[in-house]
């Protein structure tokens, strides 16, 4: 699971997908919590909450800077784990891991990362509006088809 950074809670709790977004993320893949965390490891493009927009709106999108400090990190998890899925979660890391520029163009559809399958989703933020769109929803639908796909192919495999 690859998203964008860590959220307040996250911070505080010190573990992934702890607030409202990872508790829409899990509904979306009909996943209770601990079956969650022992289906995914999760990273980020950074390591650190960026804090609140200065909008007041939603966490601070990471800066460049902070997103290049972070990138050894995230290509040494990659060359270590060797994942055979990656669950991309929102804009911001489908364009830094796929070099995908909207969602528009990459929620329902598998990616290849090397030896890795990826698949992006929407961000489960309640600030997003990319879901108030029908089609998108449909989209959507497609993706989470797709990673359950994938997850199943890998319950299969030795």
């Amino acid at each position: 699971m690859f998203g964008q950074a860590p959220g307040v809670v996250e911070g505080v709790e010190r573990r992934p997908w702890r607030g409202r977004a990872g508790q829409t993320l899990r509904r979306w893949l009909g996943m209770e919590e601990q079956e969650f965390y022992e289906t995914f490891y999760c990273a980020s493009i950074t390591r650190c909450y960026p804090g609140r927009a200065r909008s007041g709106g939603g966490d601070r999108t990471p800066t460049a800077k902070e997103q290049e400090l972070c990138a050894f990190w995230r290509e040494w998890e990659l060359k270590l784990l060797r994942p055979r899925l990656i669950v991309v979660v929102g804009g911001l890391a489908a364009r830094r891991l796929l070099g995908l520029n909207s969602l528009d163009e990459s929620i329902g559809r598998r990616f290849e990362v090397g030896d890795s399958v990826s698949v992006p989703l929407p961000h489960p933020s309640g600030l997003s509006r990319w879901l108030n769109d029908p089609a998108n929803q449909a989209q959507l639908r497609k993706a989470l088809g797709l990673v359950h796909e994938e997850l199943a192919k890998l319950a299969a495999s030795p």
